[in-house]
């Protein structure tokens, strides 16, 4: 599935949606990006929430359009719809958690499935501040995110390390990825470009051969 980057105004948009278990941080992590804010009572998203960003990197003005997704079970179904069109996923877990790096790999194929190869993926080990009772082998974790193509990042919304470079290094990602899309988008227009002659055969007013002939 194809997905186009959007401009306005020599804006260009990427949508990103998070996606990750119920408590492995994802609310924080765009919280602490979006607005510097960290609260340590834990409110569980209700479906989804929709948060904005907008930086200049690059000599480029990018919007970015961030969706944090429920984490509860009863809302998986949902994912496809908030997912959909999403040029990156940031998939969370928590480091202390090994089933929810398990549904990490879960939600990597679904994604897979779901929009091919051209959505870029970071996988996310959360909450690195509690890094004496991790069950999640940093190791472990970037050998796998290398095998499906995806970058890993380590980070703590409490301690705000490492979200500021995630951010940035996938913006930069989907910066790159436009600039390729652009060029694609140029060399078949000056392909086109070359041929503007259309030619139209009416089949009606060929000969019509016999069905032995």
């Amino acid at each position: 599935m194809s997905r186009n980057f959007g401009s306005n105004l020599g804006q260009l948009h990427f949508k990103i949606v998070l996606l990750g278990e119920g408590c492995v941080g994802k609310t924080s992590l765009v919280l602490r990006y979006v607005e510097d804010k960290f609260h340590e009572k834990h409110f569980s998203t209700i479906q989804a929430s929709f948060l904005t960003k907008k930086i200049n990197l690059e000599g480029q003005r990018v919007t970015l359009a961030i969706w944090d997704t429920a984490g509860q079970e009863r809302f998986h179904a949902l994912g496809p719809i908030y997912y959909r069109d999403s040029h990156a996923a940031i998939l969370v877990y928590d480091i202390t958690d090994q089933d929810s790096f398990v549904k990490v790999q879960n939600w990597v194929k679904e994604l897979r499935r779901i929009l091919g190869d051209k959505v870029v993926l970071a996988i996310v080990g959360n909450k690195i501040d509690l890094d004496k009772e991790r069950n999640v082998p940093a190791e472990e974790a970037l050998e796998y995110s290398k095998s499906v193509g995806a970058t890993h990042y380590q980070t703590s919304a409490k301690t705000n390390r490492g979200i500021e470079e995630l951010f940035l290094d996938l913006t930069q990602q989907l910066l790159r990825m436009a600039e390729s899309q652009n060029e694609l988008n140029s060399s078949i227009n000056l392909t086109s470009n070359r041929n503007p002659e259309v030619v139209i055969v009416d089949d009606s007013l060929a000969p019509k051969k016999s069905c032995c002939g």
